[in-house]
């Protein structure tokens, strides 16, 4: 789809009376561009077919117990992790949007391969291995590329409300994407997930072909190189007085805040002798206070200055997480799941606007290039550190440490001026 009706922007939203001069300047702000939405709806398909073969490729390679499963989703994350850099400087060199549509039609051809290979003779450690490769070389050309594109569709003040709705539409997906993959794996097997995720690919590809980027940002002039191009976008990250901290803020909710719910409250539940139903209730009020929050940006815009709202969210997340490891019980750990939700939900609301709005129009995907780099190495590195320390002195303390370090982020956080100090997606008076 071409450039958005400029007729049906200008109209105003539902029980607001036009005000003469203004009302269609407003809705221009207000009304989310199609070429967008159509853009979202391929995404969120493309979630399902993600949600569906990754249970898969991991359900296949749990029948060859830890070490072969262990081993097919690292052969998804190692090359995702050093190509991404690569893979944002050439999204900036050559369109976001071709990276994308070529990206989707390398894995819905892969797919299809995949597809008649799994049927005729299952699904063996090599093939599950090889999977995981090309998915992962995939992902670290498609992951920066795709997350530029809201920046060129939509306009920056806009961000807010375009990017909480994408993260409203995921939380949808992940709740809902464990049950549907679980049957249809049942079902089909390796080869059902494969055929599952080439249509949703096709889907997408077809809606990437369709749309046009409605904010024209012109490509990076080329350097010496592609490794100096993609290494400029650590530079520029690592130097820009907004981005900086809130790269920092991001890899601080990575690797103190994302573990706590995946690692360390079914650890804490065991430990406290909560059941397996409990530690579901924490989870599931942590999604309904990020939906929650995130709803809210969604219909209203930003809930104010985002760097100073990210910064404050990390510190209400860590008070989330202090009462989780302090609770005395379960029903108090799902309520403190759910501030923590609202917490987590406020932090993403408002980081991702900012980070991307905030980035040079030549870097707009290696700036994602490395946003998702610095939450990869985070996860990776603290599941591991956070799992270890457990063994050692319990899930408790580890809870409690992760609460004491999240506000202290936080707090750090609040004292960058610049940060602190933006105003990216707020109405100018």
């Amino acid at each position: 789809m071409a450039a958005s009706d400029e007729a049906a922007e200008e109209t105003m939203e539902a029980g607001v009376a036009p005000v003469p001069g203004v009302c269609d300047e407003r809705h221009g702000e207000d009304r989310l561009p199609r070429a967008y939405m159509l853009w979202l709806v391929g995404i969120l398909v493309s979630l399902v077919g993600n949600a569906v073969f990754y249970f898969a490729l991991g359900w296949a390679a749990s029948e060859y117990g830890g070490s072969v499963a262990a081993l097919a989703l690292s052969a998804i994350t190692l090359p995702r992790v050093l190509l991404l850099l690569i893979g944002g400087a050439v999204s900036d060199r050559v369109s976001a949007h071709r990276v994308l549509i070529t990206g989707d039609a390398a894995m819905l051809v892969f797919s299809v391969v995949l597809t008649a290979v799994a049927y005729s003779v299952g699904a063996p450690p090599l093939l599950l291995i090889a999977t995981g490769i090309a998915v992962g070389v995939v992902d670290a050309f498609y992951l920066p590329a795709s997350g530029s594109m809201p920046r060129r569709l939509v306009d920056k003040a806009q961000l807010p409300r375009a990017l909480s709705l994408r993260q409203v539409g995921g939380q949808v997906i992940n709740m809902g994407g464990g049950p549907l993959a679980g049957v249809l794996v049942g079902l089909a097997g390796l080869a059902g997930a494969a055929v599952v995720n080439a249509v949703t690919f096709a889907f997408t590809l077809v809606v990437l072909i369709v749309i046009r980027p409605q904010h024209d940002v012109p490509p990076a002039p080329r350097s010496d190189g592609l490794l100096k191009e993609a290494l400029s976008g650590v530079k520029v990250a690592f130097s820009h007085p907004v981005l900086r901290p809130g790269l920092w803020l991001t890899g601080a909710a990575a690797g103190f805040l994302l573990p706590v719910m995946s690692l360390l409250v079914p650890l804490l539940a065991r430990e406290e002798r909560w059941s397996a139903g409990s530690a579901g209730l924490v989870l599931g009020a942590q999604g309904v206070g990020m939906v929650a929050v995130t709803l809210v940006v969604v219909k209203r815009g930003p809930l104010g200055r985002p760097g100073l709202m990210a910064a404050s969210a990390l510190i209400l997340a860590g008070v989330g997480v202090l009462a989780l490891g302090l609770s005395p019980s379960a029903t108090l750990a799902v309520a403190a799941g759910l501030v923590i939700g609202i917490g987590n939900g406020t932090f993403s609301a408002h980081i991702a606007p900012l980070v991307l709005a905030s980035s040079p129009d030549f870097h707009l995907s290696r700036i994602q290039a490395v946003l998702v780099l610095v939450q990869s190495l985070a996860l990776l590195l603290m599941n591991n550190v956070l799992g270890a320390l457990v063994d050692l002195q319990g899930a408790t303390v580890i809870v409690v440490a992760c609460a004491v370090l999240l506000v202290g982020v936080g707090l750090t956080g609040l004292t960058s001026g610049p940060l602190r100090n933006d105003r990216t997606g707020l109405r100018r008076p």
